[in-house]
C-alpha cells in the first residue's frame, strides 16, 4: 500500500488542506490508483458549476441550490481529513505509512507545520461548514415559502 518511499505527515496535512477537494492528499498517500482520490474532484467541479450558475442566473436557480452544498461538503470534509492526518500520533503515522521507521527512535517527528495546518483547516472547515448549512437552510425555507404562496393563491 505505501511502498518504500517516506510519507511526510506535514506534507499530507497541507496537501489535504490546500488540494484536498482535488484528491491531492489521497494521491500522495495512496498513489494514482486510489479510487477515492479520483472521486474527490467530482463534487468539487459540480459545486464550482453551481457557483457559476449563481453568477449567470442569479440566486433563484434551483440547480445551484443543490450543487453549491456539494462544494461546501467536499471542502469541509477534506479540512476534517487534514485535521485527522495532523492529529495522528507520529508512531501510528509511521506504522501505517512508513513501516521501516515504525518504532525507530530516530524516526522524524512532526513539528509546527502540522500544527499550523490543523489550525488553518479547523478555521476554514468550520467556516465553510457553517456557510453551507446556512445557505442550504435559507434556500430550503425560501422554497417552502414560495410553495405555500402558490397553494394559497
Amino acid at each position: 500500500m505505501s511502498g518504500n518511499t517516506y510519507k511526510s505527515k506535514t506534507l499530507a496535512a497541507w496537501a489535504a488542506m490546500l488540494g484536498g477537494p482535488l484528491g491531492l492528499h489521497r494521491f500522495y498517500l495512496h498513489g494514482l490508483r486510489d479510487v477515492w482520490g479520483w472521486l474527490c474532484p467530482i463534487p468539487t467541479v459540480l459545486g464550482l458549476w453551481g457557483l457559476q450558475r449563481v453568477q449567470q442566473f442569479g440566486q433563484d436557480d434551483p440547480l445551484s441550490w443543490l450543487l453549491i452544498p456539494l462544494l461546501g461538503a467536499i471542502v469541509a470534509g477534506t479540512m476534517l481529513q487534514a485535521i485527522l492526518i495532523g492529529l495522528t500520533p507520529d508512531e501510528r503515522w509511521h506504522a501505517r505509512h512508513n513501516p521501516a521507521l515504525a518504532g525507530h527512535p530516530e524516526a522524524p517527528a512532526s513539528g509546527w507545520g502540522v500544527v499550523f495546518a490543523i489550525v488553518i483547516s479547523l478555521m476554514v472547515g468550520a467556516g465553510v461548514l457553517m456557510a453551507t448549512i446556512a445557505f442550504s437552510g435559507q434556500r430550503y425555507f425560501e422554497y417552502q415559502i414560495e410553495e405555500a404562496r402558490k397553494l394559497s393563491q
